[in-house]
C-alpha cells in the first residue's frame, strides 16, 4: 500500500459513523449488510449513510453489489489487511519480540 491510499483510507475511518460502519461490515463478513440494514443498525438516515458508504467505497474500504432492489455492502478485507500491515510493517525496527504483544493480540485463540 502506498501513503496516498493509506492516507485516504484512514481519512475515511476518521469519522464516527463511518468507522462504525466499516466496523459492523467487518462483523458481518462475508455476507455483508444491506445499505438499509446498516443505516437502521446504526440509526443513521439513509441519505447520510449512503454518503458515508460512498467515501469507504472511495477509500477501497468497501465494496458494493446490488441483490435485486437492494445494494449490499461488504469490507473489503484485502485493502484491510493491506492498511493494517502497512502501519505494522517496519514495527519496532526489526525487533520481533517487541511486536509479540501486537501479534498475540491479534491471533485468535485455538
Amino acid at each position: 500500500m502506498e501513503n496516498e491510499s493509506a492516507i485516504l483510507a484512514l481519512g475515511a475511518l476518521a469519522q464516527s459513523t463511518r468507522l462504525d460502519t466499516f466496523r459492523l461490515l467487518v462483523r458481518h463478513e462475508p455476507d455483508g449488510l444491506a445499505a438499509g440494514d446498516i443505516a437502521r443498525a446504526l440509526d443513521v438516515p439513509q441519505n447520510t449513510m449512503s454518503a458515508h458508504l460512498a467515501t469507504l467505497a472511495r477509500a477501497g474500504l468497501v465494496t458494493s453489489e446490488r441483490h435485486s432492489r437492494s445494494i449490499v455492502y461488504r469490507a473489503d478485507l484485502d485493502t484491510l489487511k493491506a492498511l493494517t500491515l502497512f502501519l505494522v510493517k517496519d514495527c519496532c525496527g526489526g525487533r520481533a519480540e517487541l511486536c509479540e504483544p501486537l501479534i498475540a493480540e491479534l491471533t485468535p485463540c485455538c
